[in-house]
């Protein structure tokens, strides 16, 4: 199975198994990490902002303009800033590391 690391705010580094298919969003939550995601992956919302370790970004899908729209709306934003809910984890991202943003910008509330 392919794995991860986030890297919490406080710089904790944090390995976990990322199963295929799943989003970086939900596999934050299925292992407790603190990573929002507001509006539930629906493309409405920037809380599950991250930012990816520059040595993965080339690796990632080209975002799309509904992710960039969003993403001009997250805290922190990073030249290689990505939302969780639009990385799709396979046996190409096994490695893949993603630091959590200091803090969110959560406009659902």
């Amino acid at each position: 199975m392919p794995m991860m690391v986030f890297i919490e705010p406080d710089g904790t580094r944090r390995e976990v198994d990322a199963p295929n298919g799943l989003s970086v969003m939900e596999i934050a939550h299925l292992h407790d990490i603190d990573l929002e995601g507001a509006c539930e992956g629906s493309l409405a919302c920037s809380t599950c902002h991250v930012i990816v370790d520059k040595s993965w970004f080339g690796k990632l899908k080209p975002i799309e303009e509904d992710e960039e729209d969003m993403l001009d709306l997250a805290f922190g934003l990073a030249k290689t800033s990505r939302l969780g809910c639009q990385i799709i984890m396979s046996d190409e991202l096994n490695g893949l590391t993603v630091q959590l943003p200091s803090g969110t910008n959560n406009m659902m509330m």
